[in-house]
């Protein structure tokens, strides 16, 4: 769970949010990440009440237990952009009063299930997802107030408006475990850095695939490509266009 956490991490520093703070919900956690020394890493809670935030991820490495509802919850009366994922969606498809709170947020809302996770966000089965991707990120949009990007092969993003798009790049490499927990600070990464809403979704799925694809073209995957070994690219390819 706290690898979780340190990708998403990892991923904001290296596509430019600049400081970064980590809270970790673990009974003894590290007081430093050895592979990201430039990582802050604090008590979550005091990280939610302290640190003046630019904008926020939760869920990765997040667990379900009722410490973690209770982050989530003051996350969401925070007036800042969020961008949610993994245990946090799964905390808001079981609890009535968490799809209230995200529904009623002001602040931007970004969500960024698998179709497992969007499945239960609607009450549905992942095959029912799967059979209409688009539909089932709309109804989530719609649902929720918030912005949605629907992994998978041909990741499926949804505005509250209605408005959809469809990302074209990437490859079966992604499907290695915390690759959404990469794509989770990335985007936040990009929020931080001012982009709104729809420019950080659009732009940092699109960011995302695209390193996979390069990291591809360099001979590193897609057979066994890992998460953490897209950051890189990443960087390089918003540093080619111009940051």
């Amino acid at each position: 769970m706290v690898g979780a956490a340190l990708l998403a991490g990892r991923a904001a520093l290296r596509v430019g949010a600049g400081k970064v703070f980590v809270g970790l919900l673990a009974a003894q956690p590290p007081q430093v990440d050895a592979g990201q020394l430039e990582l802050m890493l604090r008590d979550p809670g005091a990280l939610l009440s302290e640190v003046p935030l630019s904008a926020l991820a939760i869920g990765p490495g997040l667990g379900v237990a009722t410490a973690a509802e209770q982050l989530l919850a003051q996350s969401l009366r925070m007036a800042r952009p969020i961008v949610v994922d993994a245990d946090a969606l799964n905390l808001i498809a079981q609890q009535p009063a968490l799809q209230a709170a995200v529904a009623a947020r002001a602040a931007a809302t970004l969500l960024t299930p698998h179709p497992a996770e969007a499945a239960r966000l609607l009450g549905r089965s992942s095959a029912e997802v799967q059979a209409d991707r688009i539909a089932a990120a709309r109804a989530i949009a719609a649902r929720l107030t918030s912005w949605v990007a629907l992994k998978g092969n041909g990741t499926v993003i949804a505005a509250p408006d209605g408005r959809w798009w469809v990302n074209t790049s990437g490859n079966p490499g992604m499907a290695g475990a915390g690759m959404g927990d990469v794509l989770t600070g990335m985007i936040a990464s990009l929020l931080a850095q001012g982009l709104d809403a729809e420019r950080a979704l659009v732009a940092g799925v699109y960011l995302h695939a695209a390193a996979a694809d390069a990291a591809a073209a360099s001979g590193i995957g897609p057979v066994g490509l890992t998460a953490s070994e897209i950051v890189d690219p990443a960087r390089t390819l918003l540093n080619r266009a111009g940051g």
